[in-house]
């Protein structure tokens, strides 16, 4: 009997880096979401990651966009 190996690719999340994060390597910040949301320090990939759910996230968002930069 002659039986055929499969083999499945297991992708991991899509890391998306801020629009904030320069090109000269300063603080980076990536953000992949999916059922939950993940943060990452883009200089450290295999570092610590942060899961937050979709809400909490939203949540974030919002309290982030309405302070005042300065």
């Amino acid at each position: 009997m002659n039986t055929a190996e499969s083999s499945t690719v297991t992708s991991g999340p899509t890391w998306c880096k801020s629009s904030y994060s320069g090109a000269e390597g300063g603080d980076c910040v990536e953000v992949a979401a999916g059922t939950d949301v993940r943060v990452r320090d883009s200089k450290d990939v295999a570092g610590p990651v942060l899961t937050v759910s979709r809400s909490a996230w939203a949540g974030f968002l919002g309290l982030a966009s309405s302070h005042p930069r300065g």
